[in-house]
């Protein structure tokens, strides 16, 4: 039964691979991954962990502009059964004159080879999304035929796949995402569709020095293959225990575009700065733009909220804070 679940999961994701539609991109990928928030960008971190995540943020960019970016995002996962998994995110990303309202559903399915509940876990996920564009020209000034001062809105679906695997103090991403995703591409005289996949990987490894101290190095690599985009964070993370089931953490990330084509390279980074208390969490993340060409003087502003629900039996499954927090003791 097992392995014909799988098969028809790797069908499943065989034929979105090779079925194309018109669409646009989902949810934009920032930094917050790193507050305990992994499943905004993978769909297999859904039901990681031994309690179900319920997550609400909120990101302004260039506060003082007048409609500056702003995105925010509500998200669940949690574990149903051994194996099984189910995920949800609503999002809504405004900028400017445009914004769009999404939903997002995932399945993730979640094979333990470890002994004795030792973490040796492999995670595979399907991600699904309804999204709803809108493009406000009430306010749009200068005459113009082609203008219709009306609000403008289009929908579309979209899908990920992702995997990850889990060994003791080890852990590894794998996403593509837009699999569905054909954009036009508009130019004198051509009109072309251009594949907006999006290739994501993550891996990282936790230290743990006594029961006060913990360190969480980490990157992530994406690649976008309509483009030819490559960017690459360098994380360091570190965790401080207060007492029992408190902590607090601190992250520090080095977002850099290599070799774009010759394009100018993009180059930020990211403080976070987070607080656990029992099933509570919260976070502010900062970026700041630091290479050659910035758009402008201020920097992107962050919020997380947390709350940790239906808590389950801590088991040995590795010392790793986004699988299993506060592991550093007994949970006496």
């Amino acid at each position: 039964m097992k392995r014909f679940s799988i098969e028809i999961f790797f069908a499943s994701v065989f034929l979105l691979m090779n079925f194309n539609i018109n669409a646009q991109g989902t949810l934009p990928i920032y930094s917050d991954y790193l507050s305990d928030n992994i499943y905004l960008v993978h769909p297999s971190a859904a039901g990681i962990g031994n309690n179900g995540k319920l997550r609400l943020t909120h990101r302004q960019q260039w506060i003082g502009v007048e409609d500056a970016p702003s995105l925010q995002t509500l998200s669940f996962n949690n574990r149903f059964g051994e194996k099984m998994a189910l995920g949800a995110i609503v999002f809504n990303d405004k900028n400017g004159y445009h914004s769009q309202l999404g939903v997002q559903g995932t399945y993730a399915y979640h094979l333990n080879f470890g002994r004795d509940e030792a973490l040796n876990q492999l995670s595979l996920a399907l991600s699904a999304s309804y999204v709803q564009n809108s493009n406000d020209q009430r306010e749009f000034t200068k005459p113009d035929p082609v203008i219709s001062q009306i609000i403008e809105s289009n929908s579309y679906f979209n899908t990920d796949f992702s995997m990850a695997y889990h060994f003791m103090d080890g852990f590894a991403y794998f996403t593509i995402k837009n699999l569905l995703l054909n954009v036009q591409n508009a130019q004198i005289g051509d009109y072309r569709k251009v594949n907006s996949r999006r290739y994501l990987f993550n891996s990282g490894y936790f230290f743990g020095w006594g029961t006060h101290f913990q360190l969480e190095p980490s990157i992530m690599f994406q690649y976008v293959s309509g483009t030819e985009e490559k960017i690459v964070d360098l994380n360091a993370k570190v965790y401080k225990t207060f007492g029992h089931n408190k902590r607090g953490f601190f992250a520090l990330s080095y977002r850099a575009s290599l070799d774009n084509n010759g394009i100018q390279e993009l180059s930020q980074v990211t403080p976070i700065l987070g607080l656990e208390i029992d099933k509570f969490i919260v976070s502010y993340t900062y970026t700041h733009q630091i290479g050659a060409i910035t758009f402008q003087e201020g920097g992107y502003h962050q919020f997380t909220f947390g709350v940790s629900l239906f808590n389950k039996r801590q088991k040995d499954r590795g010392y790793i804070p986004n699988y299993n927090p506060f592991m550093y003791k007994s949970d006496n």
